[in-house]
């Protein structure tokens, strides 16, 4: 959630810093187009009063209404300069601390010179950026909840798809994200939701899977069931066979196969739902106890703290007689039980697994190599590794 959570800020962020450059691009281009004109016709009008005051000059008449003076002392000293070379100019300076357009033209050997008021003009400007910003602002922010809003939705579709996802990796393969379909909900404009298509592939994977799951489940018990009445038939026949080795040899190859066979009966009902545990209350030292004794001699049991827990007493002494036979089979003695509250740990003194079945875990019908004292899962009956341990709960 929390790469989710970065993922929606980063597109909020993005949006709002690309809308923020937008606004700021456009803002300057509104500015100095703005700013350009209004100058220009500041300018304009200093210029009209420049002549209106050069032609009184040259008639030797007073200058009217405008403000024009010969060599004022306030004229900007670049504005002196480019009259003395007996060209005319404006810009804007100060006349007597207030801010004016000057306007200067060369009279004489001397510098004519008039100015407008130019304070109404910077108030101006200041106002119109002031705007600018102002909209700028909102437009950032605009776009900002905008852009928050749709990333937080589409976050929270790939939150849902996640958990989905991690729900089916735990074994719920019921689980389906359930978007509506393109010809449900085909987005705005009609466009195309990446998202969507997503969720999509993850529920028609989960589909795929839970049905190939289902057929494997199907063929194991199918197989299981046909091979019981044979092997059935086949246990009552080598029963008639004359006392040996070789009755003694397909005895144990037929019990070994009809175990078989009731382990794949067993997690075909278990996979399928129509078998569940009998769970009880539990007194664990105790029943630990008479499970070896059942097993046969050659393991020693010792109670450290005993509890009472809820599991299946069947299925507990299945599991301790499958993890003595292996300890005895592949490892050494002696053969220690230990009882520590919740926990069985039945340990031999034997070689142990290899790091690689360690890694991988137990494995159903997976066996090892017989000098590394290994074999995993129900068909070779263990379970764990070189200390081999069992937690009821």
């Amino acid at each position: 959630m929390r790469a989710l959570s970065s993922l929606r800020w980063k597109i909020a962020l993005t949006t709002t810093m690309v809308c923020c450059m937008v606004a700021a691009a456009l803002g300057i281009l509104v500015h100095n187009v703005v700013a350009r004109q209004i100058v220009g016709e500041v300018r304009k009008e200093a210029d009209a009063d420049l002549d209106h005051a050069l032609g009184h000059y040259e008639y030797g008449t007073a200058h009217g209404d405008v403000n024009a003076a010969l060599d004022p002392p306030d004229l900007p000293a670049r504005l002196r300069a480019l009259v003395a070379r007996g060209q005319t100019g404006s810009m804007v300076g100060e006349q007597k601390g207030e801010p004016v357009m000057w306007a200067a033209g060369p009279a004489d050997d001397k510098a004519l010179a008039v100015w407008i008021p130019y304070r109404n003009t910077r108030d101006r400007l200041r106002d119109i950026d002031t705007a600018i910003l102002a909209s700028s602002a909102l437009a950032a922010g605009v776009v900002a909840l905008a852009g928050l809003f749709l990333a937080d939705r589409i976050s929270r579709r790939l939150a849902t798809t996640a958990a989905v996802a991690r729900r089916i990796s735990a074994g719920d393969l019921d689980a389906r994200v359930g978007f509506p379909a393109d010809g449900d909900d085909p987005g705005p404009g009609g466009t195309r939701d990446e998202v969507r298509d997503v969720a999509h592939a993850l529920d028609s994977m989960a589909g795929s899977l839970q049905d190939r799951l289902e057929a494997e489940k199907r063929f194991t018990a199918d197989v299981a069931h046909e091979l019981r009445t044979p092997l059935t038939g086949s246990l009552a026949a080598a029963s008639l066979l004359p006392e040996g080795r070789p009755k003694e040899m397909i005895n144990d190859r037929l019990k070994a196969l009809h175990l078989l066979t009731e382990d794949l009966l067993e997690i075909s009902r278990l996979d399928s739902g129509v078998e569940r545990a009998d769970l009880a209350r539990v007194e664990l030292g105790r029943a630990v106890e008479r499970a070896v004794a059942a097993a046969g001699p050659g393991a020693s049991v010792r109670v450290i703290r005993d509890a009472v827990v809820l599991t299946d007493r069947r299925r507990l002494d299945r599991i301790l007689a499958n993890l003595l036979a292996n300890a005895h089979k592949h490892g050494r003695p002696p053969v220690e039980v230990t009882v520590e509250g919740p926990v069985v740990v039945v340990r031999d003194h034997g070689p142990g697994y290899p790091p690689e079945l360690i890694e991988q875990g137990p494995q159903r019908f997976r066996t090892g190599t017989r000098d590394a004292g290994a074999a995993t899962g129900w068909g070779s009956r263990s379970w764990w590794g070189r200390r081999r341990c069992w937690r009821s709960r």
